[in-house]
């Protein structure tokens, strides 16, 4: 893979944000935005661990789906205050997906103020994510099609990204959102899956108060180097614009609800086939570049 630095600063205006970066679409890492913060010292695990006691909460790792079942079955469940402790002091692939704040710790909000770079969040579905230090998710972008602003906290954690063009390039399953799981994004086997290193893409790491900026539809793979947390503000779709709104209907509805169909009927063979298709697109992409 043929990974950049991102573009990061400290201080930036919303002016420059969207002239530079919003409207071209080019991601950004704003080092220790979240310190700016009035309430920062609550987004840590002690807090967490205090207000969520008790809280039981799905988890995830870092083993392939089950073919006989959802993709977003998780494999077991903890006590939201068990798990930190247990990430904290140990190894662990164990990670949680999704967890609205509003819903489920609504504290952690209080006194907290938007970012305003000219970005209308999507307030009811801030989410938090966490992970153990060997926590991964695997490459995908995100169906609804959004910006977004991404914040981690506590250890470190290593983001991959790439832009739609590259999708020929990193292995994309046909009718998914995600590239094949057994891809190693850490160690790339670059013998069984050579088109991956014509993929351009950018390699950033966060530490505890920065914030990502992503634009919609680009590629994330997210790797947990130490144990953390992070919060995702989405901006609101724009309904406004035909072409974003047939989009992500085709995301949402019919692709997704297509892959969940043949999934359920086709089980391990579905997920194979899949496979072997993406292998077959990037392979014809990689020789036609070659040519």
């Amino acid at each position: 893979m043929i990974l950049k630095s991102i573009h990061q600063t400290e201080k930036i205006s919303k002016e420059d944000f969207i002239k530079n970066y919003k409207k071209k679409q080019i991601p950004l890492l704003i080092k220790g935005y979240a310190k700016e913060w009035q309430t920062f010292d609550q987004w840590n695990f002690d807090y967490i661990k205090e207000k969520a006691k008790g809280q039981v909460v799905p988890i995830y790792d870092n083993k392939p789906a089950d073919a006989n079942k959802s993709s977003d079955t998780p494999a077991t469940h903890m006590k939201m205050d068990e798990y930190i402790n247990e990430i904290q002091n140990q190894d662990s692939d164990k990670r949680i997906f999704f967890y609205i704040i509003k819903n489920k710790l609504p504290e952690l909000l209080d006194g907290f103020v938007y970012p305003d770079f000219g970005m209308k969040i999507f307030k009811q579905i801030q989410t938090l994510f966490f992970g153990g230090n060997q926590a991964k998710v695997l490459m995908h972008y995100d169906v609804d099609m959004s910006d977004f602003f991404h914040v981690h906290f506590e250890g470190k954690k290593r983001i991959l990204l790439f832009d739609q063009s590259q999708s020929k390039y990193i292995y994309k399953v046909p009718l998914s959102v995600h590239t094949i799981e057994s891809i190693d994004y850490d160690h790339p086997d670059y013998d069984k899956y050579p088109a991956l290193k014509k993929a351009e893409g950018y390699e950033v790491f966060m530490e505890h108060g920065d914030m990502l900026y992503i634009p919609k539809a680009w590629w994330h793979f997210n790797r947990y180097v130490e144990a953390g947390f992070s919060m995702s503000m989405r901006e609101m779709p724009n309904p406004l614009r035909f072409s974003n709104f047939i989009n992500m209907f085709y995301q949402v509805f019919i692709m997704r609800y297509t892959d969940k169909i043949c999934r359920k009927i086709g089980k391990e063979k579905w997920i194979k086939y899949k496979e072997d298709w993406a292998f077959r697109n990037s392979e014809k992409a990689l020789k036609k570049l070659n040519q």
